[in-house]
């Protein structure tokens, strides 16, 4: 059964960090590219950060692109945001998202981040 349960949410200052981490399990996690999105109230789901299957490149989008930084481990089946600088506008509920090209998807349930 694949699970993506994502963790490290929670309330920050602004100015604070926080590390946000998705433990995989259930599919050969090294075969999937793996993104983070987020979506605040009243907003679309947006894509925040992505990496690729063994970690060589990454992309961010330009609101968070020098202040948060996205890897993983395959060795331990988990993806990581950290995320530094944080802002109000960071607020929102973060989700796990891995992805094998154009035959499977698998979601999170999310985890709230609270900046204020």
């Amino acid at each position: 059964q694949v699970q993506l349960v994502e963790s490290g949410g929670g309330l920050v200052q602004p100015g604070g960090s926080l590390r946000l981490s998705c433990a995989a399990s259930g599919f050969t996690f090294s075969r999937y590219a793996m993104s983070w999105y987020r979506q605040a109230p009243g907003k679309e789901r947006e894509l925040v950060a992505t990496i690729t299957t063994a970690g060589r490149n990454t992309t961010y989008i330009d609101s968070v692109k020098d202040r948060c930084t996205i890897d993983r481990d395959n060795s331990k089946n988990t993806v990581y945001l950290q995320m530094n600088s944080l802002k109000p506008e960071d607020t929102a509920v973060y989700y796990c998202n891995a992805r094998w090209g154009t035959w499977h998807d698998y979601w999170g349930q999310g985890t709230q981040v609270t900046v204020q």
